[in-house]
């Protein structure tokens, strides 16, 4: 991912609305970020030098010697030494350019000791990648130099003539900056009009140079990101094996819960319900009107006791889910949230019963925070399928300022469903309406 500084602000009032008055190419020579670049540009010379140098000579050395076993470690080093200057680069290009580039996936070493780690080094595409910006950032950095230097220095040379012409009557002998000289003739800027001249055409060079060098720098930007970036393959595992760790994390809380559910709810009750009926079968022969009410008693705890059995077991996987879909069971959790709910339901087919699980725990917990959080006094869910994707969106009246941040229940629900390839998306300003969008894979049952 690749970012750039804005401009920063003024410290307020007229100066910075006569600053921002000022056309773009005007104020351009003169912006940080213009002097920032330029800089790059010059650091990118002898940084260009020293990597090529470095890069060549190890691969090169490395490759002669791959014929006895000690070219193995030779360019094993040459590679981490290039991925270590691709870290250097990344510096540069964020303190300089404010290009924001993710270090490259680390390497997976196959067992321990120095043989693994060089295998690891070896196999690594982001190590030849890095390997590539050594050898080629050289030539583009001699040009990009060339050009940008060519370019500043004579704009500002041009631009200042008319400060320091003078030097040549007093120092070299001659009327003025000499244009073209030969045997027979020669011609030199030394009349206002020529000096004038040569004034704006150096302001023309010094307005534009800021915009050369931000070309140039574009294709270093392009370069950094590409080769000293992860790859899209390697990010693409990297967020596979965090997904995983974040389904691993939600299936032993969803047990611990479970667990803890049982423990505390039913099976406390039904443990009661057992000395109850102890007691009652006690009493039976000796007070039946006692043991009677007892009984009663216990009929009631059964009832509690079923009902959390029920509402636990809904919380796993309702049986509306599996035997009628999505459409009868977010209508039953609409049936239930604190205010009116509005469900519309337009899927073609039904999908995968991983994927409806997660749809309807998601809108599940999304109106649980309408009820609870919202102060909202009605509700709207809307379930449809684009293309390759299963859309849910939950919007409320409510008071809004939801947010996936801060821990809250919406960031666990967004990893919950990043874990599948989804997305959720929370547009809820102060003041409201809260609009919750998900976005799932769909594979059709």
């Amino acid at each position: 991912m690749a970012t750039e500084y804005g401009h920063g602000h003024g410290y307020g009032g007229w100066g910075e609305e006569r600053r921002h008055r000022m056309p773009a190419g005007l104020r351009a020579p003169f912006e940080a970020r213009s002097w920032r670049e330029f800089g790059y540009v010059l650091l990118g010379l002898p940084v260009g030098i020293l990597l090529f140098t470095y890069a060549v000579t190890m691969v090169s050395v490395g490759a002669g010697l791959l014929i006895t076993f000690l070219g193995v470690p030779v360019l094993a080093a040459g590679l981490a030494g290039c991925r270590g200057f691709g870290a250097m680069e990344r510096a540069r290009a964020r303190a300089l350019l404010g290009v924001e580039v993710a270090a490259p996936e680390p390497l997976r070493t196959r067992g321990r000791g120095a043989m693994a780690w060089m295998g690891a080094v070896l196999r690594s595409g982001s190590s030849w990648r890095q390997l590539l910006y050594a050898v080629a950032q050289f030539p583009w950095s001699v040009f990009s130099f060339v050009v940008a230097v060519t370019f500043w220095t004579y704009g500002w040379a041009a631009l200042t003539y008319p400060l320091w012409f003078w030097v040549f009557p007093v120092w070299v002998g001659q009327d003025g900056l000499q244009l073209y000289g030969d045997e027979t003739h020669s011609v030199y800027l030394d009349n206002p009009f020529e000096v004038t001249v040569t004034a704006l055409v150096g302001l023309l060079f010094t307005m534009a140079t800021p915009w050369i060098v931000r070309g140039l720098t574009m294709v270093d930007r392009g370069m950094v990101v590409t080769l000293l970036g992860p790859s899209r393959l390697g990010a693409r595992v990297v967020e596979l094996e965090s997904d995983r760790g974040v389904v691993v994390d939600t299936a032993a809380a969803d047990l611990r819960r479970i667990e803890r559910d049982l423990h505390d709810g039913a099976q406390a009750r039904l443990v009661a319900l057992a000395m109850d009926l102890g007691l009652a079968k006690e009493k039976l022969a000796e007070d039946p009107r006692a043991a009677a009410v007892m009984v009663d008693s216990a009929h009631g705890e059964v009832k509690t006791a079923l009902r959390e059995l029920r509402d636990l077991a809904r919380g796993i996987h309702p049986a509306v889910l599996t035997d009628r879909g999505l459409d009868a069971a977010l209508s039953a959790v609409a049936s239930r949230c604190a205010v009116p709910v509005v469900v519309e339901v337009d899927l073609p087919a039904r999908p995968v019963p991983a994927i409806e699980g997660i749809a309807y725990f998601t809108v599940s917990e999304l109106l649980q925070n309408v009820s609870k959080h919202a102060g909202a006094s009605r509700a709207t869910v809307d379930v449809w399928r684009v293309e390759n994707r299963l859309m849910l969106q939950v919007m409320d009246d409510g008071v809004g300022g939801a947010a996936t941040g801060g821990g809250s229940g919406l960031a666990g629900l967004a990893e919950r469903i990043g874990a599948v390839d989804g997305i959720l998306v929370v547009d809820s300003p102060t003041g409201g309406p809260t609009r919750v969008t998900a976005e799932l894979p769909w594979r059709a049952a």
